[in-house]
């Protein structure tokens, strides 16, 4: 069963800052201690995604890290991405397995609790992503707000790990982890910080922390 390798999910997005370079931001993720990291690239053409996808791939590659693709699992499997993370109106996950076979890691945006408990009965997806928890200024028009009580609700009806996203700050992430999160995911809090590796490495050892206090949530 797939686990995330720490519970910080940090997603490589230049959309709140256009000037920010993808694999500048990637570098300074990698060199802080991540070792899973998404790259979501929106309002770009195929080829220009292709070449990023590359470089930010070679990049994890000498960090000995894994690269999720957000949205397009055809482009993650012509860069030999270690997986793809899927929405709602992407393509299906079935659709996206057959695509990649069986050994690639296969993420799914769930936004309320019908969605989450199809996702885990399809049993296709290694991971859910589960929000916006909190309201969020990283997507044009972002679902209903769910918040920590209907996280908690999913955690109790399904075993798949659980990334939560959605406005999640370094204040809050303490409580979505205890909550029932398995890693939490950030834009804002990450690509907006002077320093990236420096506000990394800090939300890496909060997050390690803050997931050794939450209470255990039993699995399967």
């Amino acid at each position: 069963m797939f686990s995330f390798p720490h519970p910080l999910y940090s997603i490589v997005d230049t959309l709140s800052d256009p000037k920010l370079s993808y694999v500048g931001l990637a570098q300074a993720m990698l060199d802080a201690g991540v070792r899973l990291l998404q790259l979501r690239v929106k309002d770009q053409s195929t080829g220009r995604f292709v070449e990023i996808a590359r470089a930010v791939k070679a990049a994890a590659d000498g960090a000995q890290a894994q690269l999720i693709i957000n949205d397009r699992a055809d482009i993650a499997k012509l860069i030999d991405a270690a997986g793809v993370h899927l929405g709602q109106e992407d393509l299906p996950v079935a659709a996206a397995r057959e695509i990649l076979g069986p050994t690639r890691i296969i993420g799914f945006s769930t936004h309320n609790v019908a969605q989450a408990e199809a996702a885990s009965r399809e049993g296709i997806a290694d991971y859910i992503g589960f929000g916006p928890i909190y309201p969020t200024t990283s997507k044009q028009r972002p679902d209903p707000v769910q918040g920590l009580d209907r996280l908690r609700q999913i955690r109790s009806r399904v075993t798949l790990p659980i990334v939560a996203i959605g406005g999640i700050t370094a204040k809050t992430m303490p409580e979505v982890l205890s909550a029932g999160a398995d890693a939490v995911a950030m834009i804002s809090e990450i690509v907006r910080a002077d320093d990236v590796s420096t506000k990394v490495r800090a939300l890496l050892e909060l997050a390690t922390a803050s997931q050794g206090r939450a209470h255990p949530i039993p699995k399967g």
